[in-house]
């Protein structure tokens, strides 16, 4: 398994850039979804070690996919949340509330696109007019599109059918769909169970990123704790380097995703918390443009706007 290396100490400097501003909230709620750096750092009690000291408990709210969790954080439902790179471009493009505060690796070998083994699909061209399951809005769409283009086929050549992660993997398994563009853990239970034919994964496609987003209006006014967050995601990329065996047994225990599943999930992940850089932003604009320019979204977006500056002292 991959460990990304970049961690900073972006958090750590932060938190005592920012501690002096004075703003504190008695309870910040994030939103997360069943892999990836925020399942462990929850697991290792690492958010709430690293805000305890300032007063302010930690609620944890499970979110099947990014859209959902992105219109949690519009509405201040929750405060910080973590996704791929495609919901907070839908969510900025409908006018949400929220803010980049920090990046971390992309999906890579863990989002693919996968068809039924009994399908007769072996290629991505072998799509055209077959059925095709697929978050709306989520880093499996921009996938999807992205492939669909390498590969000389329009997103209109295909049938997408708009599924949650759940009703898919039915959906998927039943036959009822002919392809799906899909996550990890998600894409892990389906390798395991279903033993599909992998078409193109996120890392031959794109060069994107996940990230840790935050309420646009909560982040402005509580710096310290957006930069605690930060700081523990940090440690639990530390933890996991150091501990790379115990890392999927971690994601299980959180999640009730079966062992097999987590451990295949685990040892492709990257882990790393890192700024968001000029180069990061021109790679979500390059996103959010495709997107622009296929209709799926209703208006042209600039990805700087949506951009976190912490707090100086």
């Amino acid at each position: 398994m991959k460990i990304m290396k970049r961690t900073l100490g972006l958090g750590t400097a932060l938190l005592g850039a920012t501690l002096a501003m004075g703003a504190q909230a008695d309870v910040l709620k994030i939103g997360y979804q069943k892999a990836g750096l925020p399942v462990i750092a929850r697991q290792q009690h690492l958010i709430e070690d690293a805000l305890k000291p300032a007063g302010v408990d930690v609620q944890w709210v499970e979110f099947s996919a990014g859209p959902p969790l992105v219109e949690a954080l519009n509405t201040g439902a929750i405060q910080v949340g973590w996704t791929g790179d495609a919901p907070p471009i839908f969510g900025q493009s409908a006018g949400a509330a929220i803010v980049y505060v920090a990046a971390l690796p992309s999906n890579g070998k863990g989002e693919a696109i996968i068809a039924r083994a009994d399908s007769g699909i072996a290629t991505l061209a072998d799509l055209k007019g077959k059925r095709v399951a697929v978050g709306k809005g989520t880093s499996a769409h921009n996938l999807l599109v992205a492939a669909l283009e390498n590969a000389g086929l329009a997103f209109t050549d295909i049938e997408p059918v708009y599924l949650s992660p759940a009703d898919a993997a039915a959906a998927f398994a039943s036959g009822k769909v002919d392809a799906w563009s899909i996550w990890d853990p998600f894409l892990a239970i389906a390798e395991t169970r279903q033993k599909p034919v992998v078409l193109a994964k996120s890392s031959d496609v794109l060069n994107v990123n996940t990230y840790l987003l935050a309420n646009r209006d909560f982040a402005a006014a509580h710096g310290s704790e957006i930069s605690g967050v930060i700081g523990a995601l940090e440690k639990a990329a530390a933890w996991a380097d150091q501990n790379r065996d115990k890392v999927a047994e971690a994601l299980h225990e959180v999640t009730g995703v079966p062992m097999e599943a987590q451990t295949l999930a685990a040892n492709r992940a990257v882990f790393g918390v890192f700024p968001i850089t000029p180069e990061i932003i021109a790679h979500q604009q390059e996103t959010a443009d495709r997107f622009y320019a296929l209709g799926l979204i209703p208006n042209k977006i600039t990805v700087s706007e949506a951009v976190w500056t912490a707090p100086r002292s």
